[in-house]
């Protein structure tokens, strides 16, 4: 399982970094103001369904059930299952795209309704997504072929399909000054990257499994059993993406620059659940499915304990740096250009309101995967359903006083409200069981964590204090030297914690 994991993971990491070269393009060219505010509408309603339908309820429900088809029914019977689930979910994307399309400004009003304020704003928000939501046709195609590579371990692809997001966005950008704004030229680049994807996946699924075809619809067994888990597995991608609706509904009332503190900060906030938390998830969840089919339950409970541990070994730095010098990691990052010291402050501040709950922010799909590998798509749906009820009528109360900065925090809560409960679910049926050493697993991270922490607040305060005479880099020189300093404590307290025999016992799992 740990090659698989490193397989998504590295991929993940290069779209990741990728991903931050087109984000410094967006910030230095677009800024934070009206134009990018706009852009950043029109990128996260395609993204919202996708994380809903395609990527989300999707996945959690097909992936199971392709699993079982073909560990009991063999080729022929699991071929025939993913054409007829093709064929439902083309015609439902095109339905949705046409849709979309016709009664855009109507929807526009709902998602962005600040926007009615300042109608150039909100005509642009209009056009820039009738652009980019065909994304959203395209990369569902993708998810679908992706899921049916994940259940023959073949993860590579796409993993790295949504690099060529960034690499089509930033060759957009680049010619900025061909489109009539440069939010245009950013809309056009990731419609470009959903073909450019589609024909990755498409490619590498009809050298090595075929290329799903138009079937007869037909419900036979396996397609109602599909239906009766992508219900409420719907719900429950919809609780975190609700959450994201509500973002960009209540930050289009706030001043502007909100949306785009908000989009940057969620930004490097996804780095570790990317690379880390959706990279476990997704071998994860074949990996369970296919131990459970075999009757394999003390390997499943045990897969499901390493991939939490391997979680936390590789987020908890990042939620120190985010809790401690989360305005040096803005500005060395993104403070250049069209986005100001002042716009990096905003955004830091945000971060540090992401980061506490980051760490549920990674493990919930490690931690709803017991009950997905079992077909289980209901359970999670309550406790993804409360955590979002706490989240939106915290929006509602911090917006106020707090603004973007309370949105993000209201989030953190609901996800932890969330994680808290499906490990509660999980352990009531039986699914999950918090062993002594997991236990002390756990604490011994939560000390690693705080004297990271520590030790990066007290170096930012010294290295400002010696780097203060440098006019220009000096807060990537400061991110530098924190990230060495950082990089020797973590690996030196995991070390007197844990101990390399822990390390070597969590690597050959």
């Amino acid at each position: 399982m740990l090659g698989r994991i490193f397989t998504v993971g590295g991929y993940t990491l290069l779209s990741r970094l990728t991903g931050f070269a087109r984000d410094i393009m967006l910030a230095a060219i677009l800024g934070a103001g009206p134009v990018a505010d706009a852009f950043f509408v029109a990128l996260r309603l395609p993204n919202n369904f996708r994380a809903i339908f395609a990527e989300g309820a999707f996945n959690t429900a097909f992936i199971p059930a392709y699993a079982h088809v073909h560990g009991k029914g063999g080729e022929t019977s699991a071929r025939l299952f993913a054409d007829r689930i093709f064929t439902l979910l083309f015609l439902s994307q095109v339905v949705l795209l046409v849709v979309a399309w016709l009664f855009m400004p109507q929807a526009m009003s709902i998602l962005a309704p600040g926007f009615s304020q300042d109608p150039e704003q909100r005509r642009l928000a209009i056009e820039l997504t009738r652009i980019t939501f065909p994304y959203l046709l395209l990369i569902t195609m993708v998810t679908l072929y992706g899921g049916m590579l994940n259940v023959m371990h073949r993860f590579a692809s796409a993993a790295a399909a949504s690099i060529f997001l960034n690499i089509s966005m930033m060759a957009t950008l680049a010619l900025a000054a061909f489109f009539p704004t440069a939010g245009h030229a950013a809309a056009w680049g990731v419609l470009i990257s959903g073909f450019l994807q589609y024909f990755l996946l498409a490619g590498d699924l009809a050298r090595h499994g075929g290329l799903p075809r138009f079937a007869p619809l037909k419900l036979d067994e396996d397609v109602r059993a599909f239906f009766r888990a992508v219900g409420p597995a719907t719900l429950g991608s919809m609780g975190t993406q609700v959450a994201v609706f509500a973002d960009t509904i209540i930050a289009t009332f706030l001043p502007a620059g909100a949306l785009s503190a908000l989009y940057y900060a969620d930004r490097l906030n996804q780095l570790p659940i990317g690379v880390i938390g959706i990279a476990i998830g997704t071998v994860l969840l074949p990996e369970m499915s296919r131990r459970l089919t075999s009757g394999d339950h003390a390997g499943a409970m045990a897969s499901q304990r390493r991939a939490f541990e391997f979680t936390l070994l590789f987020s908890v730095p990042f939620v120190a740096a985010f809790l401690a010098v989360p305005d040096v990691i803005m500005r060395a990052t993104f403070a250049r250009g069209a986005f100001t010291a002042a716009d990096a402050a905003a955004a830091g501040a945000t971060l540090a309101a992401y980061a506490i709950g980051l760490i549920p922010f990674v493990t919930i799909r490690s931690a709803v995967a017991t009950f997905y590998a079992r077909k289980d798509t209901a359970t999670p749906v309550k406790a993804s359903l409360t955590g979002l009820s706490a989240n939106v009528l915290l929006k509602v109360v911090l917006m106020g006083p707090l603004a973007q900065v309370g949105l993000a925090l209201a989030t953190a809560v609901g996800a932890w409200i969330n994680l808290l409960l499906v490990l509660g679910f999980a352990v009531r049926a039986g699914y999950l069981e918090f062993e002594r050493a997991f236990v002390l697993s756990l604490a011994r991270f939560l000390v690693a964590g705080l004297v990271l922490a520590a030790a990066l607040w007290l170096a930012a305060r010294l290295a400002a204090a010696q780097l203060a005479h440098l006019t220009t880099l000096r807060d990537v020189t400061t991110l530098v030297v924190l990230i060495a300093i950082g990089a020797v404590v973590y690996v030196g307290s995991i070390w007197l914690l844990f101990g390399w025999g822990w390390l070597r016992s969590l690597v050959r799992s």
